[in-house]
């Protein structure tokens, strides 16, 4: 089969934009800066108060599929319209049996766009409804499909084990963010994924230059959804350790989510109105600026009781790129990004005892935060500046495009 170069992709994700997947836009970004057009596909509006300012940089049209106050006489109506234009759609929406009737309308919908735009090739983010999509759409268009699968979409007790195996299976290829992921999928799901490729989430290095961190205020940055998997309690448990150590220290944490009142009560509980704030979400230039001008960023991410737990967080990426020391976990895909002593400082989840030490180590010793951040950001540049991992990804979808990669069947 002679190589078909896909001149036209489409990205389907579930809201776009959204404030906290900054990986997707500079991706984006990347694959158009070096040529490739892209179309943005969003089962739902966007549901977030502050967008990226890079979001500007991105050129991609982006349609918003039917969402709202579907009945069943549109599924039906979406359903004639699809086989009026795609051949053989009634054979393949056997492909559908079992899924929620929204996400069978929008992948009807998705597919007679894909076939109006010309579009040779799908990418979903997550392997959860954006996959589920996706996988039907790439059915009933008959062109390959590909996703990154991230962290909850895989780990998540919710993740039901034959829908995530058939998406593996009918999927091109599958990318996801780390080794541990790739190791899990593979250990998991055997044969099925054998398809599976790390592809780490880049950034856009020229966006974040590096600034030695040999002068910097007492001060800890912390970014991300308030939610269990990010450890922000333990954040908060350590910081009262710590200051009965280091008198002057501040932390700030940007983000919002469920456990905001429970992580302001802990903090009053502890009497730590004057060390550790919570300031909420914040445009991303606000966010950029806070992690360039902190001693130390914290991550002390966990497994959450749910399962739930981080792939590979992207602000470590970038607090590494901007030249800010990394505090971490052991969980997950992180001591692959930060080795410990070399390139950050990665402690045991919940150990809070620990994760206060190191956090004293960097706000205390200047020469070691200029060591850790010059090794962190050489680290960067060799692994996850997004002009690398997008091309990356262009391959696996030229690969994608130009070899007949047989479509499986759901295995139960």
């Amino acid at each position: 089969m002679p190589s078909v170069e896909p001149t036209r992709v489409g990205y389907v994700v579930k809201r776009y934009p959204r404030y906290s997947e900054t990986f997707i836009v500079g991706e984006i970004a990347a694959h158009e800066a070096a040529g490739l057009e892209v179309e943005i596909f969003s089962l739902f509006p966007p549901n977030d108060s502050h967008f990226q300012d890079a979001i500007a940089r991105v050129r991609a049209p982006v349609h918003y599929l039917p969402s709202q106050g579907v009945k069943a006489v549109d599924l039906w109506g979406s359903l004639e319209d699809a086989a009026a234009v795609l051949p053989g759609f009634w054979g393949e929406l056997e492909a559908a049996r079992g899924e929620d009737a929204l996400l069978v309308h929008q992948a009807a919908a998705l597919a007679c766009e894909v076939q109006r735009r010309a579009i040779r090739h799908l990418h979903a983010h997550f392997a959860s409804a954006a996959a589920t999509v996706t996988r039907l759409a790439s059915r009933f268009a008959r062109v390959p499909y590909t996703f990154t699968a991230h962290a909850k979409d895989i780990f998540h007790e919710s993740v039901r084990p034959d829908d995530l195996r058939r998406k593996l299976g009918d999927a091109a290829a599958t990318i996801t963010v780390s080794d541990y992921n790739r190791d899990y999928l593979t250990l998991t799901y055997g044969p099925t994924a054998a398809r599976v490729d790390r592809v780490y989430n880049g950034v856009d290095l020229e966006q974040f230059p590096y600034e030695s961190p040999e002068r910097r205020p007492p001060r800890i940055a912390s970014v991300g959804r308030l939610v269990e998997k990010k450890g922000l309690a333990d954040l908060v448990e350590a910081c009262d350790m710590l200051r009965h150590r280091v008198r002057a220290f501040h932390c700030e944490i940007i983000g919002t989510g469920p456990l905001e009142l429970a992580l302001r009560a802990l903090i009053q509980r502890r009497g730590l109105e004057e060390h550790v704030r919570l300031l909420g979400p914040r445009p991303r230039s606000e966010v950029i600026e806070l992690i360039r001008s902190a001693a130390v960023l914290a991550a002390p991410c966990v497994i959450g009781s749910d399962g739930d737990r981080d792939g590979l967080p992207t602000v470590l990426v970038e607090a590494m790129a901007l030249g800010t020391p990394c505090v971490s976990t052991d969980v997950t895909g992180i001591p692959e990004l930060l080795q410990s002593g070399e390139s950050g400082l990665v402690v045991p989840q919940h150990d809070l005892r620990a994760l206060a030490a190191a956090l004293e180590r960097l706000l205390t010793d200047p020469g070691l935060r200029v060591r850790l951040a010059a090794r962190a950001r050489r680290r960067v540049e060799a692994e996850f500046d997004v002009r690398r991992t997008a091309a990356r990804l262009r391959a696996i979808f030229h690969q994608a495009s130009s070899a007949a990669v047989p479509l499986a069947r759901a295995v139960g």
